[in-house]
C-alpha cells in the first residue's frame, strides 16, 4: 500500500505539472475516441430541435394537426407538450437503466446495446401514421438517448488527464450543438417541400450516426477509473496505454492506475456504498445537490426558448423562410460559442463562467420580456426578439451550456460519477418535462399566446439560479479527484475551494476545518 500511495503522488504531480499542449501529445488517443462516443449526443441535439421545428411545418401539421377555423392547420397545445415531454420521459427511463447496468457491464457494453436499440427505434418514427404512434417512438428514442447522456459525459471525464478534462467533456455540449445546427440546416433545406418526405427525410437521416459509431465503441478501450473499481488494475493500466502515445518516457501508466487506486480506496473510507441511495448519505449528499442543480440550472435560465426558436419566430410574426435562416444561424452561433468557452476555460474558472453567464443571460432575458411589449405586429420589435435569442445563444453557448457538462463530471465522486449523473440529468429532464407543457401553451396563439413576454417568466428563474450558483456552486478547475473528495469531506466553503490547500495522502480526514458544515 505504501508504495501505492507513492506512486499516486508522482502521478498527481506530474499531472499537475502537465501543459495543456503536452497533455494533447499524450493523450491523443484518449481525445480521438472520446470525441468519438461524445459523438453519439449529435442524436440527441438533432431530435430535440426535429420536434420543436416541425410545429412549424405545414406537411407536418396537415397530417398530425387539426383544422382551425382560418383553414390553416396545428397541433394542439396538449399534443405539442406531449410530443415535447415523451423522449424526456423515455430518457428519464433510460437514465436510471444506464446507472445500474453501466457498472455491471461496463460503459462499451452499454453504449453498443443503446446504439443497436437506436436503429430499431428509428422506424417507429419514420412509419409513424398517427400521433399516438409519433408519442410512443418519442418515448422509446428517449431511452438509448439517455444512456448517451450519462455515459458519454462519463467517459470523457474518466479516460484525460486533469488538463484535457474541461475540453473534453464540454465537447459533450458542442455535439448537442451540433446536432441542432445539422436539423436545422436540413429543415431549412426541406422548407419548400409540400409532401410527406418534408417530415420524414429527417426521420430518416437519423439512421447514418449509429452504425459508424457502433464500430468505434467496439474498438474503444474501457473506462480505466471502471476497471479500477471492478478490481482489475492491470486491465486498467492496459487501457490507459491504448489511451497514451509511447512518445513520452516520463509517462507510468501504473503510476497513474495507482492514483486511481488512492482515489478509490479514499472515497471508500468517506463512503463505501455505490447505489443511488448513497448518493444522498454524508459527503455525498452536498455533491449530489451542487450536480443535480447545476444541471437543472439549463433548464431554468429559460434555454428552452431556444429549442422552440423556429416556432417562436414564426408566432412572434417571422415568415416561414426567414424564421429557418434565424434558426440556423442561431446553431451556428451556438456552435462558435462552445469553442469560445475553451477559451475561457483556460484562463477563468468554471464557477466564474458559471455563474456570470446565468447572470448575462437574466439581463437578455428581460430585455427580450420589454422587446416584446411593442407587440407582435411590430416587424422591428419581432426581428430584435429574434437578434436577443442569437444573443442569448452565443452567451449561453459560451458559459452555462457547456460548463455545465465540465462540472458535472468533475464535482461527482469517482465511485457514484455515473448514478450522480444520472440523478442530475434526470431531475433536468424532469424540468424539460415542465417546459414541455408549459412553453408550448406560452408561445401557442391558442392557448395562453405570451410570445417574447416569457422572457419575464424566466428571468424571474435566472435570477434564483444566479444566487444559488454564487453561494453553492464550487471552482474544481485544476484539482484532481482526490483533491476535490479531500475539499468535500472538509466542508470546505464553495467559494473558497479555489484557494485551499489539501492533500489527498494525508491522513486525519476525518478532521475538519472550522467551516461551515453546509459548505457555506
Amino acid at each position: 500500500m505504501v508504495e501505492t500511495i507513492h506512486d499516486a503522488q508522482v502521478a498527481t504531480t506530474k499531472e499537475h505539472s502537465m501543459s495543456l499542449l503536452k497533455g494533447i501529445k499524450l493523450y491523443p488517443k484518449a481525445i480521438g475516441w472520446s470525441i468519438l462516443l461524445s459523438t453519439a449526443i449529435v442524436m440527441e441535439g438533432y431530435d430535440v430541435v426535429l420536434m420543436g421545428s416541425f410545429y412549424a411545418m405545414d406537411p407536418f401539421n396537415k397530417k398530425y394537426g387539426e383544422r382551425q377555423a382560418d383553414g390553416t392547420y396545428q397541433l394542439t397545445a396538449s399534443w405539442q407538450a406531449g410530443l415535447s415531454n415523451a423522449m424526456n420521459v423515455g430518457q428519464i427511463f433510460g437514465l436510471f437503466m444506464t446507472g445500474l447496468i453501466s457498472e455491471r457491464l461496463g460503459y462499451r457494453r452499454t453504449m453498443l446495446a443503446a446504439l443497436t436499440a437506436v436503429i430499431g427505434f428509428i422506424f417507429v418514427l419514420f412509419f409513424a401514421p398517427n400521433l399516438p404512434t409519433l408519442l410512443a417512438g418519442e418515448i422509446l428514442m428517449g431511452i438509448p438517448l439517455g444512456v448517451f447522456q450519462t455515459l458519454t459525459v462519463t467517459y470523457a471525464s474518466e479516460v484525460c488527464p486533469v488538463v484535457l478534462r474541461c475540453y473534453l467533456t464540454t465537447y459533450v455540449n458542442l455535439c448537442w450543438v451540433m446536432g441542432q445546427l445539422i436539423a436545422s440546416g436540413v429543415l431549412r433545406g426541406l422548407v419548400d417541400r409540400a409532401d410527406q418526405w418534408a417530415y420524414r427525410i429527417p426521420f430518416a437521416i437519423q439512421w447514418v450516426w449509429p452504425i459508424p459509431i457502433m464500430v468505434g465503441v467496439f474498438m474503444a478501450p474501457e473506462s480505466p477509473w471502471w476497471l479500477v473499481r471492478q478490481g482489475r488494475p492491470a486491465e486498467a493500466a492496459a487501457a490507459l496505454r491504448r489511451l497514451t502515445s509511447r512518445s513520452d518516457a516520463d509517462f507510468n501508466a501504473e503510476e497513474t492506475v495507482a492514483m486511481m487506486i488512492h482515489t478509490n480506496e479514499l472515497e471508500k473510507e468517506i463512503e463505501a456504498g455505490t447505489t443511488y441511495f448513497d448518493c444522498f448519505k454524508g459527503v455525498d449528499l452536498r455533491r449530489t445537490e451542487i450536480v443535480c442543480l447545476t444541471w437543472a440550472a439549463q433548464n431554468l435560465c429559460g434555454a428552452g426558448l431556444m429549442g422552440y426558436s423556429t416556432y417562436f419566430y414564426t408566432q412572434a410574426g417571422l415568415p416561414g423562410k426567414n424564421a429557418f435562416n434565424m434558426s440556423l444561424g442561431q446553431y451556428a452561433i451556438g456552435f462558435c460559442g462552445t469553442l469560445f468557452s475553451w477559451v475561457l476555460m483556460t484562463h477563468l474558472g468554471r464557477r466564474t463562467l458559471y455563474v456570470g453567464g446565468l447572470a448575462i443571460l437574466n439581463v437578455l432575458l428581460l430585455v427580450i420580456g420589454f422587446v416584446s411589449l411593442a407587440g407582435s405586429h411590430n416587424t422591428g420589435a419581432s426581428w430584435a426578439t429574434g437578434s436577443l435569442l442569437l444573443i442569448y445563444t452565443f452567451f449561453y453557448d459560451s458559459t452555462v451550456g457547456p460548463v455545465c457538462y465540465s462540472l458535472v463530471s468533475e464535482l461527482s465522486s469517482t465511485r457514484l460519477r455515473a448514478k450522480t449523473i444520472v440523478l442530475a440529468r434526470n431531475l433536468y429532464n424532469v424540468f424539460s418535462i415542465v417546459n414541455g407543457v408549459i412553453i408550448p401553451y406560452m408561445l401557442n396563439p391558442t392557448a395562453w399566446n405570451w410570445r417574447g413576454k416569457a422572457g419575464f417568466f424566466w428571468a424571474c428563474f435566472c435570477f434564483l439560479c444566479v444566487a444559488w450558483a454564487y453561494f453553492r456552486l464550487p471552482e474544481p478547475k485544476g484539482r484532481t479527484y482526490g483533491e476535490l473528495d479531500v475539499l468535500f469531506q472538509q466542508g470546505v466553503s464553495a467559494r473558497k475551494f479555489k484557494q485551499t490547500a489539501v492533500d489527498p495522502f494525508s491522513r486525519g480526514l476525518d478532521e475538519k476545518k472550522d467551516v461551515d458544515d453546509t459548505g457555506l
